[in-house]
């Protein structure tokens, strides 16, 4: 009976996760998203504690118990970090998360294997596919998302991994992998010894393929683990021949897939060149004195700006990473608010890789209650710049470099990016004149309608606000 009803609330589940997909495609619908999302998984938990009590050899009260301990020791960790994490360390909590899914499809591949085997039986051909395709994909997916961790929280040096012969030594790994699997099917009396080689493998695979991927690429390797993930949560359902977490692991990766496919479009290049050569060295590289400065950049200070602004009509807001590690979003609300009051027309241009996640500038912005009409994707800004008085450039710096447009031979040649440098003053916010994440130098720096203010964002909006 119990049975039944746990079946009938997966149904429910699957749906209100499909529901909250559609609702965070929007921000205006975002909260209820989340909220059915949320409704989604405690129908979840709560269907796979009455099936685990209706299935359990132990004693029910023992395994119901022993479910809410292991419940309420995740709900406690979970809540803790969620409320101690800043806006900004969000990424790299992200990459962590889709660790521990890996993590988890791991152990549920070796447990799964393990118990079969101890019943006299393997579960047949499929199941062992599923067992090995299950711990490969977690494996990967569990170093990975740990070296992508360290390189978003800046504990990893962002620059690629650049072994001899990386490409084959990927292809090689795969190669013996796939040997493994037919050994570990023919052989699944013996199936732990390949098991065990491959996850080592898998496990090394992870590591240097997204070691390999430079920090410029990292909005795309981001979107990629979580499509792992979700496969590797697929995978997992697969062998527990649980529904729900075969629908739910089948959402998250083909979502992921679709978000990975549109951050390349976004930077003009294929998922394959990510994987095989992604670009990005460690940014902070201050270019002066190369062949490619061209020219004297030009300094202002924030009354400067400010004198700008009281008589601008126009003004976009292009947001990057340096805003979110500055915490400016909030005196940057203040400003918009300030200038909107006095009639000016304000709004935000935000690129699709802007930050170190999709959607990052988006989220900043939100918690600042910067209102949603106002925050305008590329495409859709892109054609004002020429009628603008002035652009804030906050933080960014890859996604408004005219080399790409301009320059065949750069690294970011081909990548659609914001065209602030037609507006009327381009006032550019940032610490030195330091390449971006991409490691790529700036020719925007240099255009004669462009003003460098230096310092931090947030210390130079509160001063502007002030002289406003």
């Amino acid at each position: 009976m119990l049975t039944h009803l746990a079946q009938a609330v997966y149904v429910v589940a699957a749906v209100l996760f499909i529901l909250s997909l559609a609702g965070l495609s929007r921000q205006t619908s975002a909260r209820r998203g989340v909220t059915l999302g949320m409704i989604g998984m405690v129908l979840a938990l709560g269907a796979t504690v009455m099936l685990a009590a209706d299935q359990s050899e132990r004693p029910v009260g023992v395994t119901i118990a022993l479910i809410i301990a292991v419940l309420a020791i995740g709900a406690a960790i979970g809540a803790w970090r969620a409320r101690s994490v800043e806006m900004t360390q969000m990424p790299e909590l992200i990459a962590i998360l889709h660790s521990f899914v890996g993590l988890a499809a791991v152990a549920v591949g070796f447990d799964s294997y393990l118990t079969e085997r101890a019943h006299a039986g393997y579960g047949g051909s499929v199941h062992l596919v599923e067992v090995f395709l299950g711990i490969l994909i977690g494996a990967v997916t569990f170093t990975g998302s740990i070296v992508a961790y360290l390189k978003l929280s800046a504990k990893m040096r962002s620059a690629p991994l650049t072994l001899p012969g990386r490409n084959w030594l990927n292809l090689g790994a795969l190669v013996v992998c796939a040997g493994l699997l037919v050994w570990f099917v023919v052989d699944p009396a013996n199936g732990l010894v390949a098991l065990g080689i491959m996850t080592v493998i898998a496990l090394l695979l992870g590591y240097h393929m997204v070691a390999a991927i430079g920090g410029g690429d990292m909005p795309v390797v981001v979107s990629m683990l979580n499509s792992y993930s979700g496969w590797a949560a697929a995978a997992a359902g697969f062998m527990l021949g649980n529904d729900l977490l075969i629908v739910t692991g089948a959402l998250v990766g083909s979502s992921g897939a679709i978000l990975s496919y549109i951050m390349c479009q976004a930077m003009n290049r294929s998922f394959v060149s990510v994987i095989l050569g992604g670009f990005g060295s460690d940014g902070g590289a201050v270019a002066a004195g190369s062949a490619d400065v061209q020219g004297e950049h030009r300094e202002i200070l924030a009354d400067g700006v400010a004198d700008l602004l009281r008589t601008a009509k126009s003004v976009i807001i292009t947001p990057g990473y340096g805003m979110a590690v500055a915490k400016a979003q909030y005196p940057v609300a203040d400003l918009v608010a300030r200038l909107r009051a006095q009639g000016v027309e304000v709004r935000f241009g935000v690129h699709p890789v802007a930050g170190r996640l999709p959607g990052h500038m988006n989220v900043l912005l939100a918690e600042a209650k910067v209102p949603y009409d106002i925050v305008l994707e590329m495409d859709e800004i892109n054609g004002d710049f020429a009628d603008t008085d002035v652009v804030l450039v906050i933080g960014a710096n890859d996604t408004v470099n005219p080399a790409a447009l301009d320059d065949p031979g750069s690294p970011i040649a081909g990548m659609p990016v914001l065209e602030v440098w037609h507006a009327k003053h381009v006032i550019v916010f940032k610490r030195s004149m330091a390449t971006g994440y991409a490691g790529v130098q700036n020719p925007l720096f240099f255009k004669e309608n462009t003003q460098m203010l230096f310092g931090d964002a947030k210390d130079q909006v509160e001063k502007i606000v002030h002289a406003l």
